[in-house]
């Protein structure tokens, strides 16, 4: 009887010491985007169950902006002159974890386009929306999908 209830007791203990590293692994608490004024995503994240050390993420996803001309009036003639524009959101980072733990944040580059506006006019960011985004913990293959986040600025 004995033997059985030491053969129990061991059973549970290497039970629970199995489950430890599992609740320890890698996992995202939270992440988000936001987007400023100049229409550059910033990324907001906590990581969790890391080790020590240099933790390097990747962003990825697809940003799409709307371009507008305005006159000196700061309207927007209702012409064909805006452009919309989809271009990939690639942004790297790498953060000291400590305590097994990274809150932090980073932000992509703002929008650029090639669009012109004629004589006259002056190009301004009318909209952008971030979709498809994948924050991803490279060092130890971890990954979140983030909510898509937009914004307008003018409405054409």
């Amino acid at each position: 009887m004995r033997k059985l209830g030491i053969i129990a007791v061991l059973s549970l203990l290497v039970t629970a010491l199995a489950a430890v590293p599992a609740l320890a692994a890698p996992h995202f608490q939270s992440a988000s985007g936001t987007i400023g004024n100049n229409g550059a995503l910033t990324v907001s994240f906590d990581e969790r169950g890391l080790g020590n050390g240099n933790i390097n993420y990747s962003l990825t996803g697809d940003a799409t902006a709307t371009w507008a001309c305005f006159n000196g009036g700061g309207k927007h003639p209702q012409a064909a002159n805006k452009e919309t524009e989809t271009n990939p959101v690639v942004e790297e980072a790498s953060f000291e974890s400590k305590n097994g733990r990274v809150v932090a944040s980073f932000s992509t580059d703002a929008p650029t386009t090639t669009f012109t506006c004629p004589s006259g006019q002056r190009l301004r960011l009318a909209s952008i929306s971030y979709t498809d985004l994948v924050l991803t913990d490279t060092t130890n293959g971890t990954s979140t999908n983030l909510a898509d986040v937009s914004r307008v600025f003018f409405s054409v």
